[in-house]
């Protein structure tokens, strides 16, 4: 049934199966007599039965995220979306594993399997208690590919690879959902469906996806989870694709319910559906409207107005009103709901399989060694000049850098249980204390107009920053730098930051946190040698936002307050204590300085918030150059999110190893990393640039034209896709075909035990189509011991070599040489053959079929749109002398007419040959029509030029969409 039900009339669904029960209508709703409740009936019965015995008020309550309760029915309450992106979040202390990206890093499913299933045994541990936003539908996990560093939710999502995406997200999958489709553990739902990899307006920007980057990319990330059956559902994105709002997209029916035969929990974000309206999107006038569109198109349940299901309730009541939705869509909807309910075991005996699950494994102590084997394999090393591993004999260490003796947690990451930092799991496993020094400055702000300082309460609960004569501790400020020119102010009194309240500065918070961010600052230098102290938090850069933002005394005793720049109090910034100076002396005669730099995720890019730039801090970057010019044993650990452009830093120091923020477990990680207990085998999952300017706008999804990620990027990456070193050496023997794939012996040559991650990657020599330079297609993870050697399998098939073919719209595999690539990255490939491919040749274009306009080869001054508010996609021109390119049309003896569908301004379309300056064969003129979706017919007669084989250029004029066209 591809995920769709059965239409029929659901009360003589319901009485048919009772009376093959041999039963009645019980009295008590928990009768096993009810079909619903009977687990020996199919879901599809049992979701069928149910459905009957709900009145339309009761099935239209279920679409919304928080589902309340129906007492007569003996149904509890449900809620779609608990996060669990790297363990549960936002319900209490829970095992907190590495990122995602992190996670990936691993290159390890059957790791991340176990991790998946950590992780769902402690959402349904939550279950005995049910705390306040707990349920069994999970927000994860994150299937966004990392097409651009740059995104703020970097650290959510995998990889910038669609299959390695693909395979970590399986295994994922599967431990969530316990690998048993019928009896779900939990039920995951992949976020964010689709093309979401930009935060900046994320609302109403649009992702323009051609048709191959639309199937070969993005789409081939999604897939594999739901084709497994290791996810229920997807979650729509915020922003358009094509022009159309993610939350009305019909792909989610048209496609990835073709993606599997079971029913399918589709939701949408967080006040997504409130897009629609004109505010934002300006999609639909009304709720009514744009939630009747979100159902037909494959929406089930709607995430809006948080706990008030008001709203849309009334919408949908609403939209059956008006005539624009019937009583059979809000089943069909309401049918994909109950039947991941039913999986669940919501309605078995004692809660079905996982009923029985309770709190005591939440933070397990099998949990606990998880993260730590977690956070061990993920990190990569990126550099080593026999650095590492290091003595344990050398116990003499300092330890230092803002990240040295803390952990931070992101948006979306559980409530450490307890918190091993890099420096607590080296002394740890020296057995002795280690010097530390976070490297920061502590200054003191002095009003150069009144000589009084700023001044913080020394309370644990902080009090209101004033202007005082005091010159003490309560006045001095440990300053960390961000990047950017932001910084966060913690207290010297009482180890706090300080944070906006909405009326004053408190320093009362334990880590930057929350939505806004309210701990974050500026300290702007003026001309006189003064700074300026503005605020910085998210907030103030919000449209709403009107207040000033600069601090400055604005009661009579001095509490500092917003003020416009021209009263901003200009202060001095006493160095109270140089951090430079501290951690220098820290390190002068250790026999190893650790520095730990980084990022705080609050801060460096988050969901909402794009990064600015991929470099460290000003202030990191030049302490890991005084330390190690104090100490030339210096090792660098990064631990971010996201690639970093180390800059000429990676050149002048002798190791550098990178992990992600890494949970609760990530000191004694390091720890084993650094001293050879582990030996590091994680691998990057994105290519690591030089520069920013290797990259286009973070807006262009075209991956194939703008040449990005490693499969089409020319230059010359930092660290490319792939990448990581061990402490051993390992050899690589020929390539060997097999049945279903590639054989490869690999030899660990060197004299520790470690895991190789064995990659293997295509290259088409010679295709109709631009063609990635590499692309991943398997790899496997092997450990090996010193002098063993194991036989790697490497699965490829013929038709994983397929790519769209816009000619036909199509998958195609075409004859030819491939090259077959193993390695230990994408650009380190250590054994290669060739196959030949049996498959077809692409024929010539034959324009005179009526061809879709966004099946074009190149293009200029185009955007992708939507044809309709319902389905389609048009091509737009954005400027005058717009074009398209259809490469090797065979227009024979002649072509006579061109027609086309266009809408839009007025203006016209020229038919040319060769190039968009090209000779001129006919040109074809559009008076304009009333609305963008009216499309009218346009045609031109074309010259005898029109003929044999040809590179057709549409040229339009500026304001004109175009559907599609023919040349005959």
């Amino acid at each position: 049934m591809k995920g769709k039900r059965r239409q029929r009339t659901t009360v003589v669904i319901a009485m048919t199966l009772i009376a093959g029960l041999g039963a009645t209508v019980p009295a008590a709703a928990d009768d096993p007599a009810y079909a619903f409740r009977d687990p020996r009936l199919s879901v599809d019965q049992r979701v069928d039965d149910l459905l009957a015995r709900l009145t339309l008020d009761e099935k239209i309550s279920l679409l919304h995220q928080h589902e309340p309760a129906i007492p007569r029915l003996g149904i509890q309450a449900f809620r779609t979306g608990t996060e669990a992106l790297h363990g549960v979040a936002w319900l209490g202390k829970t095992t907190v594993f590495p990122q995602a990206v992190g996670l990936a890093s691993t290159w390890d499913p059957a790791l991340i399997e176990q991790v998946g299933s950590a992780v769902g045994d402690e959402a349904r541990g939550f279950q005995q208690d049910r705390p306040d936003g707990w349920g069994l539908n999970l927000w994860a996990p994150v299937v966004n590919l990392l097409r651009d560093p740059r995104w703020g939710r970097n650290e959510e999502g995998y990889s910038e690879d669609p299959y390695l995406t693909g395979s970590i997200s399986t295994a994922y999958g599967d431990g969530l959902t316990g690998g048993d489709p019928d009896h779900l553990k939990t039920a995951p739902t992949l976020k964010h469906y689709l093309a979401n990899n930009n935060e900046v307006h994320r609302a109403t920007t649009s992702s323009d996806l051609r048709p191959r980057v639309l199937h070969e990319y993005d789409e081939a990330a999604f897939k594999p989870a739901i084709q497994a059956d290791a996810a229920t559902g997807v979650m729509s994105s915020y922003n358009l694709v094509n022009g159309r709002p993610n939350t009305v997209s019909p792909d989610l029916n048209d496609v990835v319910r073709t993606w599997t035969s079971r029913d399918l929990l589709n939701v949408t974000d967080a006040f997504a559906p409130g897009n629609l309206l004109p505010a934002t999107q300006n999609y639909y006038p009304t709720l009514a409207e744009g939630d009747a569109a979100a159902l037909k198109a494959g929406i089930d349940s709607f995430t809006d107005n948080s706990a008030d299901s008001g709203p849309t309730v009334t919408a949908v009541n609403s939209a059956i009103q008006q005539g624009l939705l019937k009583e059979s869509d809000i089943d069909t909807a309401v049918s994909h709901i109950l039947a991941v309910r039913v999986r669940l075991g919501e309605f078995d005996p004692n809660g079905g399989t996982f009923g029985s699950i309770d709190k005591s494994v939440i933070n397990s102590p099998a949990h606990q060694k998880l993260a730590r084997e977690a956070a061990t394999e993920a990190a990569v090393l990126l550099k080593n000049q026999n650095a590492l591993p290091l003595k344990k004999s050398a116990k003499d260490v300092a330890v230092v850098g803002p990240l040295a003796d803390t952990l931070y947690t992101d948006w979306y990451s559980g409530t450490l249980p307890y918190a091993v930092t890099p420096a607590k799991g080296i002394a740890s496993k020296l057995g002795t204390e280690v010097t530390s020094s976070e490297g920061t400055d502590r200054i003191a702000l002095k009003d150069t107009a009144t000589g009084k300082y700023v001044t913080a309460g020394t309370a644990a609960e902080g009090a209101a920053l004033k202007e005082s004569a005091e010159s003490g501790t309560a006045s001095q400020f440990d300053v960390f730098d961000w990047g950017s020119g932001i910084v966060t102010l913690r207290s010297a009194a009482n180890g706090k930051y300080v944070g906006y309240n909405w009326s004053n500065f408190v320093n009362d918070q334990v880590q930057p946190n929350g939505w806004f961010v309210q701990q974050q600052f500026k300290l702007e230098r003026q001309d006189d040698g003064t700074y300026l102290l503005r605020y910085a938090g998210y907030e103030t850069g919000e449209s709403w936002w009107s207040n000033p933002v600069y601090l400055g005394p604005t009661g009579d005793d001095g509490t500092l307050g917003l003020v416009s720049k021209e009263r901003a109090a200009h202060y001095a910034k006493d160095v109270v204590r140089s951090g430079l100076d501290e951690a220098v002396a820290a390190v002068k005669g250790k026999d190893t300085a650790v520095v730990v730099v980084g990022s705080m995720p609050s801060i460096n890019g988050r969901e909402d918030h794009d990064r600015a730039d991929m470099g460290l801090a000003p202030s990191q970057e030049a302490l890991v150059k005084a330390v190690h010019a104090a100490n030339p044993e210096t090792v660098v650990i990064v631990e971010n999110s996201y690639p970093t452009t180390l800059g000429a830093l990676q050149k002048e120091v002798p190791a550098v190893l990178w992990t992600t923020h890494a949970g609760q477990e990530t000191g004694n990680a390091l720890a084993d990393l650094l001293y050879g207990d582990a030996n590091p085998a994680g691998r990057l999952t994105q290519t690591w640039y030089q520069s920013e300017s290797d990259l286009p706008s973070i807006l262009d999804y075209d991956i194939i034209k703008s040449d990005r990620t490693y499969q089409y990027f020319k230059g010359q990456p930092l660290y490319p896709f792939g990448y990581g070193l061990s402490y051993t050496s390992f050899r690589y023997g020929a390539l060997k075909h097999v049945d279903g794939g590639y054989e490869v012996a690999v030899t660990n040559t060197g004299r520790r035990a470690g895991d190789e991650v064995v990659q293997l990657y295509t290259h088409q020599r010679t295709s109709r189509d631009k063609q990635p330079l590499k692309q991943l297609k398997a790899y496997a993870r092997v450990s090996l011991k010193p002098g063993e050697t194991k036989t790697v399998t490497l699965k490829l098939r013929t038709k994983d070599l397929a790519h769209w073919d816009v000619t036909r719209s199509k998958w195609v595999v075409e004859s030819g040489t491939y090259d077959v690539l193993v390695g230990a990255s994408s650009s380190d490939i250590r054994a290669r053959t060739s196959l030949q491919a049996r498959g077809e040749t692409i024929p010539a274009r034959n324009l005179a079929k009526v061809t879709r306009a966004e099946n074009f080869d190149d293009y200029a001054d185009v955007r992708l749109v939507d044809e309709s508010k319902v389905r389609g996609t048009a091509v737009g021109s954005t400027g005058d002398g717009a074009w398209l390119k259809f490469t090797d049309a065979q227009l024979g003896s002649g072509a006579r007419t061109f027609t086309a569908q266009a809408a839009g301004a007025a203006g016209t379309i020229e038919v040319r040959l060769g190039s968009p300056t090209g000779a001129l064969v006919g040109t074809a003129h559009m008076d304009g029509t009333a609305s963008a979706y009216d499309y009218e017919t346009v045609s031109t007669d074309l010259t005898s030029a029109a003929k044999g084989r040809q590179d057709v250029y549409l040229v339009l004029s500026d304001g004109l969409r175009l559907s599609t066209f023919s040349l005959r």
